[in-house]
């Protein structure tokens, strides 16, 4: 497997220092050189004795970060670097640049989340990574993929997972929440006052988490603990901020590929050795998977005797897991490997599908008649039966058995996302780790990685059977644990059984349809952008004066800040110039829209993307075995609610540019005939407003059936219908929508073309008009203070730790999520509750028309033309009776040969 070495340049300056400190090294002339040598030394270790594919050395800034912002004393106790070290540094860079190595540094981030950033990247890519540095933080993202490389006197440890709990009690995924409970005095991270290494170990492990263990501290029997946590519970939290690592650091330009490592310049380093005298270098110089006495039987069914069995112990359990292995995570081509289930924590069975099992006298009874026997198990409605990501194996047992799984009685992931939805991973390791600080066997263990990769069907089926009946074991014991929370909570429990569990199997059906494409529509379209492109690649170097590579941030930096200065002709700042050079995303050249060259480069970049993501990518997207395109739609992926999709991503096609808009020109129907019908919610944000806030001016024009935008404009502009302008209504929906997301005026400004004061009185008479809006911000900003949490209308919570923040800039945003979050939540549950029914009447009527796709609060359908009469008032009638709400809902529906048309 490839390599990436990701060196943190200032923890090596700093140990090369102080590793000298007793007898340093100067040259002839009195020059420092202690952690140059030492520096290089690093280099010359890691490059010729571990031979890195890829490597980078990664400096901190002078920039304060964001951890400054949120804690002033973040670092404060820290000695200023000394100057003899500093006065290394320039040198330093010198001799990384010599071997040719990328010297990497992002202003207002640490190293730490620069390498952070890197190693999730490379990690994606099949890339593993060893981060060079001492620093214990680096802990929290160790991964099977991610190890850190301790360089200590002259020695090499390598920490995984295992070392990293091994040496600190706790596994990489709960050393953030450790280093919130200790604190970490180098950094003058605070934690809790009294709670050592010992005492976290024992309260993570009780109860999992800084979050559990915060909720738990009021009746926590010890008194010391109780009064600690509660006292300094915001401390602990912003303990946790500052020392979880970013790992989404905006890398413009930076790719893993352009780390691949490069033969140094040993004439520029023969150089550097001599001017600094380094005579000698001019010579050439896992823990087990089980806790220990954690008991567990786990079976592999071998006779008919067995499964006979297995079939009464399923039928007669309270609640039972399932899961299946694979051979691919393409659901409509893979095949089944084996089924295994639990009925009892500790207790689960494996049924291989490739190892036979026999009847009493001898002969094998065939894995068809198997699943036949389980058929009844896995379809009938109301069987206590559920599992993890259980969409997926539910989807299988369709393509690969014929087997229809009615409904799920509990979903790990599901649950575990209702309870908390910010959540960063619903993985079933992930869990394992958090809720009983276990770590699970490790896919990788089984079937490898990278090229080497191969299938479950080729393990050994005892070594399937374990890792298989640990998946049932743990999806059981995840289930009784998350079931109780949630029953906790009876509005959410309710969300669960009512709205979440059922749509699982919806949004299986949707992505086992998929949805045609016309590829000749695609074809023609990115002929046009490629000729467009070619046309303004044109453009932008003529502007420049020289053809230069517009897709490389530094060379267009230059160009457009040092050889046209074009901040100058635009009266604007020059951006900052980093190492990397001059920021050039879109933002920044939106500064300086007007000019003929930002205007190209941003219809460029538009262009691109459309071309790169959308009419190239998606004729690669079509599947072979049907010909149509299959997007997956995640369920725990937004803290809202919102379902989102991937592979491709169908929420993000642009609608608003003429182009943009024939990309959906291409979705079509499968069938020569059929349609396309798309049933979208009217404004069903704004309604919600009115129904949350009981505004009567809102109220009131939705009941009337009345443009909002318009009728808004004739109350704060005090004209009559007849006398609203384009101009008026346009900024009067600014507002609108703009209320949900906290706008304020500068954005309003910007928005609509309104002066600062004038956007400030404009907001002004906005609330004056709608008082219930005013007022429902008020109170729910004050309700999230309260609780800690925000609700919809069906009970999805979102909890807001930082409404109380002393941080004002976390705090605003806090307030924006507690405004915000009721109605997209709301939303969200919406047009879920209208899916499932919807969905349960075309089955029941046995129509051919089927649900596709849902995207934002829109959903769009295949069906015949015969059916497409009957199918709009279906779903007109479901979507706008999902909820009775203050105002009634209304639902625009049109029909076409495509999703354009009916759009």
């Amino acid at each position: 497997m490839a390599r990436l070495f990701l060196i943190d340049g200032t923890a090596v300056a700093y140990r090369s220092h102080f590793a000298f400190i007793r007898s340093p090294l100067k040259t002839s002339q009195g020059e420092p050189t202690s952690a140059i040598f030492g520096f290089v030394q690093t280099l010359r270790t890691i490059l010729e004795e571990e031979r890195p594919d890829y490597v980078a050395v990664v400096f901190d800034t002078a920039e304060p970060t964001f951890r400054h912002e949120a804690y002033a004393d973040y670092k404060a106790t820290r000695e200023k670097m000394p100057d003899e070290l500093a006065t290394q540094l320039p040198a330093i860079e010198a001799f990384v640049d010599a071997f040719r190595i990328p010297a990497l540094s992002i202003p207002g981030y640490e190293a730490d989340d620069v390498m952070a950033t890197l190693a999730k990247r490379a990690e994606v890519e099949g890339i593993e990574t060893l981060l060079v540095s001492g620093d214990k933080d680096f802990a929290q993202l160790v991964t099977p993929r991610i190890r850190l490389y301790v360089m200590q006197k002259g020695k090499v440890e390598i920490l995984g997972p295992a070392e990293i709990e091994t040496k600190f009690g706790v596994p990489p995924a709960g050393f953030v929440d450790y280093l919130a409970l200790i604190g970490d005095t180098s950094d003058n991270v605070p934690g809790v006052p009294g709670i050592g290494p010992k005492k976290a170990q024992r309260l993570l492990a009780r109860y999992g988490s800084l979050d559990e263990i915060l909720a738990a501290a009021p009746s926590m029997p010890a008194s010391k603990d109780r009064e600690k946590l509660i006292a300094f519970r915001d401390q602990a939290l912003l303990s946790r901020r500052l020392v979880k690592i970013d790992c989404n650091v905006p890398l413009d330009g930076i790719t893993i590929a352009s780390l691949k490592a490069k033969p140094p310049d040993l004439a520029r380093l023969t150089e550097l050795y001599r001017r600094f005298e380094f005579h000698s270098l001019l010579d050439g110089g896992t823990r087990d998977h089980r806790s220990e006495g954690e008991a567990h039987d786990y079976r592999i069914i071998e006779t008919e005797e067995a499964f006979e069995a297995l079939l009464g112990t399923l039928s007669e359990a309270g609640a039972f897991s399932f899961d299946l292995e694979t051979t691919s995570l393409d659901p409509l081509t893979a095949e089944i490997v084996g089924l295994s289930f639990s009925m009892a924590p500790g207790k689960a069975f494996y049924l291989p599908a490739n190892q036979p099992i026999r009847r009493s006298d001898g002969s094998v009874l065939p894995f068809d008649r198997l699943l036949s026997r389980l058929r009844p198990l896995l379809e009938e409605p109301g069987r206590p039966r559920g599992g993890q990501n259980s969409k997926y194996d539910i989807m299988v047992l369709r393509c690969a058995a014929g087997i229809e799984v009615a409904d799920i009685a509990f979903d790990t992931m599901i649950a575990a996302y209702l309870l908390d939805p910010t959540r960063r991973n619903y993985g079933l390791d992930h869990l394992c780790l958090s809720e009983f600080q276990y770590k699970k066997i490790p896919t990788e263990a089984l079937i490898g990685e990278g090229k080497k990769q191969i299938t479950m069907k080729e393990v050994a089926v005892p070594e399937v059977a374990r890792y298989a009946c640990e998946d049932a074991d743990f999806t059981l014991r995840l289930h009784e644990r998350f079931s109780k929370r949630l029953s906790e909570v009876p509005a959410l429990h309710r969300l669960y059984r009512e709205v979440e569990l059922p749509l699982v199997p919806v949004l299986a059906r949707m992505e086992l349809a998929g949805i045609a494409i016309d590829p000749r529509q695609l074809e023609r379209l990115s002929e046009r952008l490629a000729q467009r492109l070619e046309e303004l690649t044109r453009i932008i170097h003529e502007e420049a004066g020289e053809a230069f590579n517009i897709n490389s941030p530094k060379q267009l930096g230059e160009i457009l800040f040092e050889k046209l200065r074009i901040h100058e002709r635009s009266g604007g700042k020059r951006p900052r110039k980093t190492k990397i050079g001059f920021s050039t995303d879109v933002a920044t050249l939106e500064r300086f829209a007007g000019e003929k060259i930002i205007d190209a480069l941003l219809e460029y970049r538009s262009l691109m993307k459309l071309k790169g993501t959308y009419t190239d990518a998606l004729l690669k997207l079509v599947h072979p075995k049907t010909g149509r395109i299959h997007t997956s739609f995640n369920q725990t992926s937004t803290a809202t609610g919102r379902l989102s999709s991937s592979d491709p991503n169908l929420q993000n096609i642009p609608i608003r540019t003429p182009l943009g808009r024939l990309i959906r020109a291409a979705f079509v129907p499968g069938e020569p005939g059929d349609l396309l019908l798309s049933a979208d919610y009217s404004q069903i944000e704004l309604r919600l407003l009115a129904h949350l806030s009981g505004d009567p001016n809102l109220i009131e024009t939705f009941r009337r059936n009345q443009d909002v935008h318009r009728r808004t404009a004739e109350l704060i502009f005090g004209v009559s219908a007849e006398g609203v302008t384009p101009l008026m209504r346009s900024r009067a929906k600014a507002i609108n929508f703009g209320v949900i997301y906290g706008m304020g005026p500068q954005r309003l400004a910007r928005e609509t073309g309104l002066g600062q004061e004038e956007a400030k009185r404009f907001i002004t008479d906005y609330f004056e008009k709608y008082p219930g809006i005013q007022h429902y911000i008020d109170a729910q900003i004050e309700r999230a203070r309260r609780r800690g949490y925000v609700e919809t209308i069906l009970g999805r919570r979102r909890r807001v730790p930082d409404i109380s923040s002393q941080n004002a800039r976390l705090r605003v945003n806090a307030e924006h999520i507690a405004v915000n979050t009721p109605i997209q939540g709301s939303a969200a549950d919406l047009i879920k509750l209208a899916m499932i029914r919807v969905d349960r009447l075309l089955r029941s009527r046995g129509m051919k028309s089927r649900m596709l796709l849902q995207v934002h609060d829109e959903l769009v359908f295949e069906a015949p033309p015969a059916e497409i009469e009957e199918l709009s008032a279906l779903v007109r009638h479901e979507m706008e009776h999902a909820i009775s709400l203050t105002v009634p809902l209304r639902v625009d529906i049109g029909v076409g040969a495509n999703w354009l048309e009916a759009h």
